[in-house]
């Protein structure tokens, strides 16, 4: 009995882990959004980070474990390989014939559990393998050739940790249920791959977020550009216009949330995809919230009109 319940495999870890991120985030954010000032200095220092970070005193021991916001390049190095792996993996199983390496499924196992069933069709596992390697890659190249951070910036050492475990569970969980990636004696049959115009529908919808994600970061990028040799001048804050920022304060954030929303109708049937949801739903509206409050404690001409992240509604 001792030994069933210390066996892992029992467990669905990549739940329980994107659970406990909810969970902190939901709480630490609402705590912030209502009582902040009677918090510890140590927990608002911790939480806030960028352009929202605490200000005033500092916490000497949460100090010490702040890192550069430019950081934030690392993990998407560390996502477009990761999900360069499980494409890699798509394409042999489903494409090449060649069955997921016993390894990749005992991994699978550990993570998702033994008792874990294909729920998603190969035709969902590979578009939404696709659409969230495109999403690693193009998030390394901005991060990489097109963002400016600022040198001054810093964020908690926790909340570097999150990015990476963020694409690391993001990737898992879509291949955790998926089709030819389950513990079987049987041998794999000829894929069938059916575009339906539910997954036509919702492959458009991530595609839009995609491009117009792109252009948020293109137009935030450029506050800091010199408009005719695009050289870096500055790394102060300036009010963001243009695209989608006439309504709200981070269209970048809402089109994130959009897209994982395309990704999880796309896999639904994924028992684990709304946890990747629910995590990506509540870190980026506190995100934008804090960063809509701080737009208007610093600008006096912010437009009033804007919303924090969802347009006409917060």
């Amino acid at each position: 009995m001792i030994d069933s319940l210390l066996d892992l495999r029992t467990v669905n870890l990549i739940n329980f882990l994107f659970v406990q991120l909810i969970v902190i985030i939901v709480v630490l954010g609402s705590l912030i959004a209502t009582i902040e000032k009677y918090l510890p200095t140590a927990i608002s220092q911790t939480f806030r980070y960028g352009k929202h970070a605490h200000k005033g005193a500092q916490d000497r021991l949460v100090s010490l474990l702040e890192v550069p916001k430019s950081w934030f390049k690392h993990f998407y190095v560390f996502a477009a390989i990761w999900s360069g792996a499980g494409f890699y993996f798509m394409v042999n199983n489903y494409f090449l014939g060649q069955p997921a390496p016993s390894y990749v499924i005992d991994f699978l196992d550990i993570m998702a559990t033994t008792k874990r069933t294909a729920r998603t069709t190969p035709t969902e596992t590979m578009v939404a393998i696709t659409l969230i390697t495109m999403q690693c890659w193009r998030r390394f190249y901005e991060t990489w050739f097109v963002q400016v951070f600022s040198n001054k910036l810093k964020m908690n050492l926790s909340a570097y940790l999150v990015g990476y475990i963020h694409y690391f569970g993001a990737v898992v969980v879509i291949l955790s249920q998926a089709e030819g990636f389950i513990r079987s004696d049987a041998l794999p049959l000829p894929y069938r791959f059916e575009l339906t115009p539910r997954l036509a529908i919702w492959i458009a919808v991530f595609f839009y977020a995609w491009r117009y994600q792109f252009q948020s970061n293109v137009i935030l990028a450029n506050l800091r550009k010199d408009r005719s040799t695009g050289k870096v001048t500055n790394q102060k804050h300036s009010i963001p216009r243009g695209g989608y920022f006439a309504l709200v304060s981070s269209p970048h954030m809402f089109f994130e949330i959009v897209m994982y929303v395309a990704l999880y109708a796309i896999t639904a049937r994924n028992t684990s995809a709304v946890y990747v949801l629910a995590w990506v739903l509540s870190n980026q509206t506190m995100n934008a919230w804090l960063t809509h409050q701080w737009y208007r404690e610093n600008f006096a001409d912010y437009p009033p009109e804007r919303r924090a992240v969802f347009p006409c509604l917060l």
